[in-house]
């Protein structure tokens, strides 16, 4: 009995190359995530400190020009309190918004600032559950009209859009029925600075806490702001651990096999 090794040909090498095309671009996919990870703790961490600066009040918001520049993106998730009049002829309900995998409306009302300049700030007040039976009855969201109340909260952008068929006509909501105007899918800020000729800031405010500590009957469990670490080193996991597994399989199928443990055959 001779020991046979079979030559290599050319599906050997073909195999070879495939193997390291894989191992090289799944290495660089998980290193890649890596440094996305890096980046999104850079910015985790920049929102916590935000978060851990003195709140603010409405003059800041305020100061900023009606587009929105890089200097609105820096204030984004700091703390702010709010002293000013509700002004419940303008709310809106923004419809198909979640919370706690419970649909329903998100409450927008603008608020008239007060003991400062002059200037009005949109308020993501909370959630409301709609009714079901009457999609176009507006939830009863007590709200006084002549109260200063202290809003306390933290700067946002303007709440996400979603898909919405037709013209997108903010000032009907695509709705027919009385008083269902104020039902929107999204709302543009710019657009409805427009439509109410508020001067309203560019950014608005999601807030926390009851208002002046009268009920309204609002959720607010808003979701945590997180930058989306732990899902880059999730993949990056992901990636490296196929990088490994092909590798074994290339040392075991075209080495292992091949060099270390050769079939052996009788000579000729």
């Amino acid at each position: 009995m001779t020991t046979f090794r079979r030559p290599l040909g050319m599906r050997f090498w073909l195999i070879t190359l495939a193997a390291v095309v894989g191992m090289l671009v799944t290495a660089s996919l998980g290193r890649w995530q890596l440094s996305r990870a890096a980046q999104k703790e850079a910015l985790q961490a920049m929102l916590d400190a935000r978060g851990r600066m003195p709140a603010m009040d409405g003059r800041a918001l305020l100061s900023l020009p009606p587009g929105g520049t890089s200097e609105a993106a820096t204030l984004v998730h700091r703390v702010v309190v709010l002293e000013g009049r509700w002004l419940p002829e303008h709310t809106v309900y923004l419809d198909n918004r979640q919370m706690n995998g419970r649909p329903g409306f998100f409450v927008l009302t603008p608020l008239q600032l007060t003991g400062g300049p002059a200037g009005v700030v949109l308020v993501q007040r909370g959630w409301v559950p709609r009714n079901f039976q009457d999609r176009t009855q507006l939830p009863q969201v007590p709200t006084p009209q002549d109260q200063v109340v202290r809003v306390a909260g933290r700067v946002a952008a303007a709440p996400s859009r979603l898909y919405e068929f037709g013209s997108g006509d903010t000032s009907t909501g695509g709705h027919g029925a009385q008083g269902s105007s104020r039902i929107r899918q999204n709302l543009d800020l710019a657009a409805f600075r427009t439509e109410t000729g508020l001067a309203l800031a560019p950014l608005t405010v999601v807030q926390t806490g009851e208002a002046g500590g009268a009920g309204d009957g609002l959720q607010r469990d808003w979701p945590v702001v997180g930058a989306g670490v732990d899902k880059h080193y999730g993949y990056a996991f992901q990636w490296f651990g196929l990088c490994g597994l092909m590798a074994l399989l290339y040392v075991w199928f075209q080495i292992v096999r091949r060099f270390i443990r050769p079939r052996s055959q009788p000579a000729p």
